[in-house]
């Protein structure tokens, strides 16, 4: 009260009888002047609901509204938020409190409460206002806060807050951070309005590499600009990398695994399990160790006969061909060059994998000549099951979000026609879930409720059929209420798989939201107990399984809804414990591989801490996927702490040859790419969430729900169906010709300024380093000095740097 005048202090016990007084007074100017007073004293006066400052403040108009100072209009804009809501309520007209606000917004704008004029257009539901208020000094913070709110906001609330910063952003000319946005509200003609509003081409090429980190096709003109966005220099950006850092020899498995360090029980012999299996283990940690570098000492070796292909059985073989193409990652030329003289195998399964080998060499990166669907489409129509679904599944990786319609010409008469196996039919539904994620397609959706409705209750029952389910999923990913409308329809199929497809749609379309509606309701789901009647006779326990597969999907549903925000994540982990005490049988099989996904390549203490727990637990089902998850936790970052826990468990389970070869798998997974890599589906400091990394993850979850009849029985391949979600984690700074130059950057753990006045530091415990650079979790980079200035706002992956022409010289 210290700013009130002498006078208006003495005033406040008179309040009720001025009060009265201003009534009979005549109208005019002085009447006017004591209702200004009167709207002060009211602050101080406040009777419950009366809103007398507003009140009065309304009977006198006045452009001058901040000379009574900053207490004061902070006061008046609570009073307008409680009388919109009253007025909402009477569906009356709050045309003047929208004046009175826009008064107000200016106000708390100069006086950097910026997120107080946010506030109180939320109230207002008039977001959209704000872009004429804010000027080049205030868009920052505003835009920051905005952002910030987004995962706390019910829809379509948080929409409308992107759309506005988004806005912003554009009209500053900011058009990294408004490019971040437009992806984040998932609208391709944001995305060109960003790249229109400047001629700058080398903006143009920064642009186009944060869409090519999100998987996005657009089609430019700029040539240069669309080879950015084909990503097509990924692979020799990554041997840069791996130059620089000194990584380039090849791995095998041993390195990985330090068997001299496990100790086996028994004698030396002890130890010797099916060998079958852990060769295909070895083809698998190879494959993932080596990922990207383009050579190994196994697989690509000059004398064919003795490469380690030869040493897999059957389906191994496929899984271990295909591995060739993941060594290679992104390398096209080379990768189709390698995988050639497969194609022309006399052995069906290697042939195959030759195939899945096209896909995952051609993922996440485009040709303009499409090697991948000139050489897989003539497979899709073959009789011979493994290269079909090779194709099939191959399809689906290199065309992730690609949306491309010939793709979906291709696939969808395997959904349509009800005479193909579920297995067919379920994998190309999966696979146009990938290529179409997050698009809504009406086509596909139709085509697989049709399916889904016509097939009869054998087919439906069948192992294959959660992909189809999963496919229909996909197609929604962080679409929130669009599929509403399909979550009704499926309300009409009887047979389990209608309910379990309903949750798989709603966790998909609520995914990185923080719903917390959403996340009570999958509590709820999780907490139903299935009605346990013995099967009846000729029902075998695996049909049983099909029942209650919905809880477990609502297990990974609750890490895919709050893996967006920080708290919500917190929460969620602290579920987990308690359904692993009381869930049934599915829900503790789903809680380690959810607790992998929402912690992927971010190995925290607490959880792999808990996993390693869980890894020891009766059920061996929940233990395999607890081990697969210390290895999703742990993706790309060389953990030692995990290293040794997984060797420690591949000395335990020495003689169980299904959990070793899980161990064996995270171990890989432990090492991907040497640790270069992550699995995390975060991106651009953990802002946007890329679907199709999410997607690809989402199709090993689901098969590992019931990993023995998948991963751990024929169907390993599924495990490829990571490869849209690896991405490099480094930071490359390159010149305007895009060739990488050595600059300093100071690399931290980054800390979030939100709402913090002047200009606090956003990193915190830095080393200095010269790039290229990795990046961990929760890492971010800033350039030592301003010889350089960086052309996006957020240093990850490939930077453009451009000489500053204002550099101050110093003395």
């Amino acid at each position: 009260m210290t700013a009130v005048p002498k006078p208006l202090k003495f005033l406040r016990p008179h309040y009720p009888d001025l009060t009265a007084l201003y009534d009979k007074w005549p109208v005019g100017e002085l009447q006017n002047a004591l209702a200004d007073v009167l709207s002060v004293l009211g602050m101080t006066y406040a009777d419950n609901n009366k809103r007398d400052s507003l009140r009065y403040r309304l009977l006198a108009p006045s452009d001058e509204i901040g000379n009574w100072g900053h207490e004061y209009v902070r006061h008046l804009a609570l009073e307008i938020g409680e009388e919109h809501n009253v007025r909402v309520e009477k569906e009356e007209s709050f045309d003047e409190l929208m004046g009175l606000a826009l008064q107000i917004v200016p106000f708390f704008l100069k006086h950097n409460a910026e997120a107080d004029a946010v506030d109180l257009l939320l109230e207002l539901e008039a977001i959209e206002k704000l872009p004429p208020f804010v000027d080049k000094d205030t868009y920052a913070r505003v835009c920051l806060y905005m952002v910030s709110c987004v995962n706390l906001l019910p829809p379509p609330d948080d929409m409308a807050f992107l759309r506005t910063a988004y806005e912003i952003y554009l009209s500053q000319g900011k058009l990294t951070q408004a490019m971040a946005l437009a992806i984040r509200l998932d609208d391709h003609e944001s995305m060109r309005a960003v790249f229109s509003a400047t001629d700058d081409v080398l903006v143009h090429k920064q642009l186009a590499f944060i869409l090519a980190r999100q998987q996005i096709w657009l089609s430019l003109e700029n040539e240069e600009v669309q080879e950015c966005l084909s990503n097509s220099r990924l692979s020799e950006y990554f041997l840069f990398l791996a130059k620089e850092l000194n990584i380039m020899d090849p791995k095998v498995p041993e390195d990985i695994y330090k068997s001299h360090l496990e100790h086996t029980r028994g004698g030396p012999d002890a130890g010797q399990v099916d060998s079958a299996k852990q060769n295909l283990a070895s083809s698998f940690v190879n494959s993932f160790v080596n990922a990207g570098f383009g050579k190994d000492k196994l697989m690509i070796v000059d004398d064919e006969a003795s490469s380690w292909v030869y040493k897999n059985k059957d389906a191994g073989m496929l899984s271990a061909t295909a591995g060739i193409a993941q060594i290679l990652l992104w390398n096209v030329e080379q990768g189709l060059q390698d995988l050639d003289k497969y194609m022309y195998s006399s052995e069906e399964y290697i042939k195959a994998g030759s195939l899945l080998g096209i896909g995952i060499v051609n993922a996440s990166v485009h040709d303009e000549s499409d090697p991948a669907l000139a050489l897989l489409s003539e497979y899709v129509e073959n009789r011979s099951v493994p290269l079909r679904i090779s194709a099939i599944i191959g399809l689906g990786l290199s065309y992730a979000g690609s949306q491309r319609q010939d793709v979906f010409n291709l696939l969808q008469p395997l959904i349509a026609d009800t005479s193909f196996s579920m297995q067919i039919a379920s994998l190309a539904a999966l696979s146009l879930g990938l290529v179409f994620v997050g698009s809504c397609n009406a086509d596909i959706t139709e085509v697989i409720l049709q399916t889904l409705m016509e097939r009869d209750e054998t087919q439906l029952s069948d192992k294959w059929g959660r992909f189809m389910s999963l496919g229909l999923g996909l197609l929604y990913m962080g679409k929130q209420d669009a599929a509403d409308v399909i979550i009704e329809t499926l309300k009409a199929i009887e047979h389990p798989i209608g309910r379990n497809t309903n949750v798989l749609v709603d966790i998909c379309s609520y995914a990185g939201t923080g719903n917390v509606l959403k996340i009570q309701n999958l509590l709820h789901l999780c907490s139903e107990r299935a009605e346990s009647e013995p099967p009846k006779e000729g029902e075998n326990a695996s049909s049983q399984k099909t029942d209650d597969l919905y809880q477990g999907y609502a297990v990974l549903g609750l890490a895919i809804i709050a893996m967006g925000e920080d708290i919500g994540s917190e929460m969620v982990l602290r579920q987990f414990g308690h359904l692993m005490h009381y869930g049934e049988g599915s829900i503790r099989r789903a809680v380690p591989l959810a607790m992998g996904l929402i912690s992927a390549s971010n190995p925290q203490m607490k959880v792999f801490d808990t996993l390693s727990r869980y890894s020891h637990d009766s059920d061996l089902d929940v233990a395999v996927n607890a081990i697969f998850s210390m290895g999703l936790v742990g993706a790309g970052t060389n953990n030692a702490r995990l290293a040794q826990l997984l060797r420690q468990l591949a000395s335990y389970y020495s003689k169980e040859a299904n959990s070793l070869f899980m161990v064996r798998i995270a171990q890989g997974l432990v090492h991907l790419g040497k640790g270069t890599m992550t699995l995390s589906p975060f991106h651009t400091e953990r802002q946007i969430l890329s679907s199709v990394s999410l997607a690809g993850m989402l199709a090993v979850l689901v098969s590992l729900i019931d990993a023995s009849s998948f991963v751990l029985d024929t169907a390993h391949y599924l495990l490829y169906f990571l490869t849209p979600s690896i991405h490099p984690r480094f930071l490359i700074t390159l010149d305007t010709d895009l060739k990488p130059i050595q600059v300093n950057v100071r690399v931290g753990q980054a800390v979030d300024t939100v709402g913090q006045a002047g200009k606090p530091k956003t990193i915190t415990g830095w080393v200095t380093h010269s790039t290229p650079v990795l990046l961990g979790h929760g890492e971010r980079a800033e350039l030592e000095d301003d010889e350089y200035v960086a052309l996006t706002s957020t240093l990850e992956g490939l930077v453009i740097l451009k000489k500053n022409e204002n550099k101050v010289e110093e003395e």
